[in-house]
């Protein structure tokens, strides 16, 4: 059931989760709240020696695409994620408890079971508890800067964003829980234009500040998605092609222990084939076929690229890879990051060798913020 404003959200719940997305996306309360979100500061997370004092000692967990981590405010002090361009973030804030869960969804299929893993650790199952709720990302990547939302409600909803939000406002309002939307800052208010009228979006990245459930645009450096960042990244994609974690978002952070207990996730040698192909690709290949959203990657893309992705236009015997598929059966071309990711691939074809007896990769966090594998 979802809330604005403290009051229920009507809508007809007989009709598909586009209607209700539109009728939200004009609210006057999340337009306001949209409105002033686009001006609050990007906060910028790093574990570099050159930040301040004060930054290293912040705690947070950082979420990868396609994970989910729940927390609690006496043991972190933010959870975030960044990256997404046409991903949503979705954060759910129990005040009473004090837990914030996070997730980084990249397909509709994912939601369903995906918020049920995330609503797991809310454990009081108060039918009356209402449960702050902010969706962040999936900018608009097929509107033009004069294009209005109602005026293509009666037509199809292109582009990568669209299925995915109407699914999460359409779970969120079918479910029993009580969901109070404060921050709906995706599509068309999530998106700016360049000089040419390329559409791109104002932010990919939040952080929740646990203590208030206050949302934050945020961006992460690479010394600061940790720990594992390159299993965890290899993970995005092989688990396309593990039946354990179809509709499953993937399993990263363990609330009680404050570790990071990375579940063990298993590929094939298609992606060794893969890897191997894509480090023969130029970077503005790279760019071109392995974004939904070309021109508004981050300048680490390609980078990350090269160190762990797939390809939009490739080989005949990698499109016979259940990895490349979307879950429509389209190439699966979701922003997931290659170089570094191939080299470990190339360097571990067997997923035993990381994920040894099938076990998961475990860390502890230690004095000053870093994290140290058991």
């Amino acid at each position: 059931m979802i809330y604005v404003g403290g009051i229920p959200f009507a809508t007809d719940e007989s009709s598909r989760g586009t209607h209700t997305l539109i009728s939200l996306m004009e609210h006057p309360i999340l337009v306001s709240a949209s409105s002033s979100f686009k001006f609050l500061p990007e906060r910028k997370f790093s574990a570099s020696e050159a930040e301040s004092e004060a930054s290293r000692k912040s705690k947070w967990v950082y979420i990868f695409q396609r994970e989910y981590g729940t927390v609690d405010s006496a043991l972190v002090d933010f959870v975030g994620t960044d990256e997404a361009t046409t991903c949503v973030g979705l954060v759910i804030h129990n005040q009473k408890q004090g837990m914030t869960s996070v997730a980084h969804l990249d397909s509709p299929n994912v939601v369903d079971i995906g918020l049920s893993q995330m609503l797991s650790l809310f454990s009081d199952h108060d039918s009356d508890a209402m449960l702050d709720v902010h969706l962040i990302g999936g900018f608009d990547n097929t509107s033009s800067k004069n294009a209005n939302l109602a005026n293509r409600s009666s037509a199809k909803l292109d582009g990568y964003s669209y299925s995915l939000c109407a699914k999460i406002i359409e779970t969120l309002r079918d479910r029993n829980e009580k969901f109070q939307i404060h921050t709906l800052h995706v599509l068309q208010h999530n998106t700016r234009w360049d000089p040419d009228g390329t559409a791109l979006p104002i932010f990919s990245g939040f952080v929740v500040e646990t203590s208030t459930g206050s949302i934050i645009p945020a961006s992460f450096d690479r010394t600061s998605r940790c720990p594992d960042e390159i299993v965890r990244r290899i993970r995005v994609t092989a688990c396309y092609g593990d039946p354990n974690w179809d509709g499953r978002l993937l399993e990263t952070y363990d609330t009680k222990t404050d570790h990071f207990v990375i579940a063990p996730c298993t590929w094939s040698t298609h992606q060794l084939y893969i890897a191997m192909a894509i480090q023969e690709l130029s970077d503005a290949e790279i760019l071109l076929r392995c974004s939904t959203s070309p021109s508004a990657e981050s300048p680490d893309f390609v980078e990350n690229e090269r160190r762990s992705r797939y390809l939009y236009d490739v080989p005949d015997f990698c499109k016979m890879s259940p990895y490349f598929q979307r879950d429509n059966g389209e190439f699966n071309v979701e922003t997931v990051s290659l170089s570094r990711k191939c080299d470990y691939l190339i360097r571990h074809p067997l997923w035993r060798e990381t994920f040894p007896n099938k076990q998961p990769r475990i860390f502890q966090r230690i004095e000053g913020g870093s994290w140290v594998k058991c």
